[in-house]
């Protein structure tokens, strides 16, 4: 049975009722962990893939780049996103903003209003990251979900016969489109998988810290499994696509202001639903940056 645990420092770590995630309470944003807080706060990420922090308050940009500097290096937002805006200043190079909003005529952040389907984040790159810390500045009345799936118990509960068959298997992940289907800037449609552009990965990857060996997907559309026909290919990732976005593997976080979501991006996939335009959105993330993905 799933108990709350608290360490020395109170911090409380309380499981999600799901396959995935907890909650964790008794985090000073305002001032640096302490290193065994840190080390609570890493093992619990290790061990339940979500961690959320419910209705922390007010975050600055920089409590955020602080929290999560202690899992990582952090990236710079991805190029072409938006790095300084008339509505909410967070002129810093480890914050992205994701938001629906317009000013000007302008988006002051990324991915609209509308759906992202299941995703990994970044996962066209050789060096996917880490993980992400998600932080609510505002939120729609209603929608704007965002589901996360474990992809331990997705590779855990294939048959025998597909995790030997996808053992020595690589992936190349595309690179021209966002998980919003967006085409990038620079790229061109694809419409032949064998011709996609992007990082090539296992499709069994090994956990640095769990050990444990999880399914790594990235993205569905454009995706080819190297050394197999285009058909072969298709056949094998509907084939484990439509096993991994099975309900009993997903959890999902209904936002309210304040909340702060920390998910790892090595064993989950996650995505969001669409909301209505005209509400507004305005979310901070960060992201840690990643290490070689190892061949399970």
């Amino acid at each position: 049975m799933n108990q709350a645990v608290a360490s020395p420092k109170s911090i409380k770590i309380t499981p999600l009722n799901g396959p995935l995630g907890a909650d964790v309470e008794g985090v000073d944003f305002s001032t640096p962990l302490s290193e065994t807080d840190r080390q609570t706060i890493e093992q619990a990420w290790t061990k339940h893939l979500i961690l959320r922090f419910r209705g922390i308050g007010k975050l600055s940009a920089d409590d955020l780049i602080l929290f999560s500097k202690n899992f990582g290096k952090l990236d710079s937002r991805p190029i072409g996103t938006s790095d300084r805006n008339p509505y909410f200043d967070v002129d810093k190079p480890e914050i992205t903003i994701i938001s629906n909003v317009v000013m000007d005529g302008k988006p002051i952040g990324g991915l609209g209003s509308y759906e992202a389907v299941w995703h990994s984040d970044m996962t066209y790159v050789d060096l996917p990251p880490k993980g992400s810390c998600l932080y609510a500045v505002e939120i729609p009345p209603s929608g704007g979900d965002t589901y996360f799936t474990n992809m331990y118990e997705a590779y855990e509960t294939l048959s025998p016969a597909i995790k030997e068959k996808i053992q020595n298997l690589f992936c190349i992940h595309d690179a021209s489109r966002n998980s919003a289907g967006e085409l990038r800037k620079g790229f061109k449609d694809i419409d032949d998988p064998t011709q996609t552009i992007g990082a090539r990965h296992p499709l069994v990857r090994l956990h640095p810290l769990s050990q444990r060996k999880a399914l790594f997907l990235g993205r569905r559309r454009s995706a080819y499994i190297s050394g197999l026909s285009l058909s072969e290919s298709e056949d094998l990732l509907n084939q484990l696509w439509e096993h991994v976005t099975q309900p009993k593997f997903a959890w999902g976080q209904q936002w309210k202001l304040g909340d702060m979501i920390m998910w790892d991006n090595r064993c989950t996939m996650h995505r969001r639903e669409a909301f209505d335009t005209s509400s507004r959105r305005l979310m901070l993330r960060t992201q840690i940056s990643g290490e070689p993905v190892l061949a399970a």
